[in-house]
């Protein structure tokens, strides 16, 4: 019975601590949400297909890049070979954290995958430096961040003429505030500094001379050969966290 008992009570403190950690995401989401779908109503679409975008895509990069470019007719390729770039980043994010994710199976690992997005990724990092993540903790961390921003966007489709241009108050700068923050908790010296002015010079280079979203690919391979030649050895990890049964 006490064993019960402890099993309750830890979990709900891993399903806490996934909300309260992304809770300033969330925050910083919503003023990025209403941006996209107030974007949206002037390429002519609806709320439907806002929602249905949002909800089927997830992808916030992708989904910009693609609204950036929709037009008539409808440039396919282009818009194939933008999201495919701007999306290819998960797949080494999900190749990053899939050895920490050892309490997934099945199609927790496939749902796991499905709400992976920038900001659960970085979440779920910081957390494998100090304990298990635990599926309690993953899915109430990373399940806000789509309902949060399938609402924003459709909100943003909704009132989307109210709300003027939010870049004149600053809120587009609400999302790569947020991002230096999560950056700050991977701080490792050198190393990091070396991965950041490699790969965001590299991204500003290509930016401003071929364009995006090349800029991405260029600043994702640029941070990788970075930290190939300036990576150390890890240290040796610590004991496996008995708390790797948890839910």
């Amino acid at each position: 019975m006490t064993v019960q008992s402890e099993y309750q009570s830890s979990t709900a403190d891993e399903i806490r601590q996934g909300l309260a950690d992304i809770a300033p995401v969330l925050v910083a989401m919503v003023p990025i949400g209403l941006l996209f779908g107030a974007i949206c109503t002037t390429k002519g679409w609806a709320a439907s297909d806002v929602w249905l975008m949002s909800t089927l895509v997830f992808s916030g990069g992708a989904e910009f890049a693609a609204i950036g470019l929709w037009k008539w007719p409808i440039p396919y390729l282009a818009l194939f070979v933008s999201t495919a770039l701007v999306s290819a980043r998960h797949i080494l994010m999900g190749v990053s954290l899939a050895p920490k994710m050892h309490a997934f199976k099945g199609w927790r690992l496939w749902a796991a995958a499905w709400f992976m997005t920038d900001e659960a990724w970085a979440l779920g990092e910081r957390r494998a430096r100090r304990q298990t993540i635990t599926v309690a903790y993953w899915f109430f961390m990373a399940v806000p961040v789509h309902l949060v921003w399938v609402a924003s966007t459709v909100t943003g489709s909704m009132v989307g003429p109210m709300l003027g241009d939010p870049a004149a108050i600053g809120l587009d700068f609400a999302f790569t505030a947020l991002f230096i923050g999560l950056i700050a908790g991977f701080w490792k010296g050198a190393t990091t500094a070396w991965v950041l002015v490699a790969s965001g010079g590299a991204s500003a280079l290509v930016a401003l001379t071929i364009g995006e979203p090349w800029n991405v690919l260029a600043g994702a391979a640029a941070g990788i050969v970075a930290a190939w030649f300036t990576a150390t050895e890890p240290d040796e990890p610590e004991s496996s966290s008995p708390e790797g049964h948890l839910l």
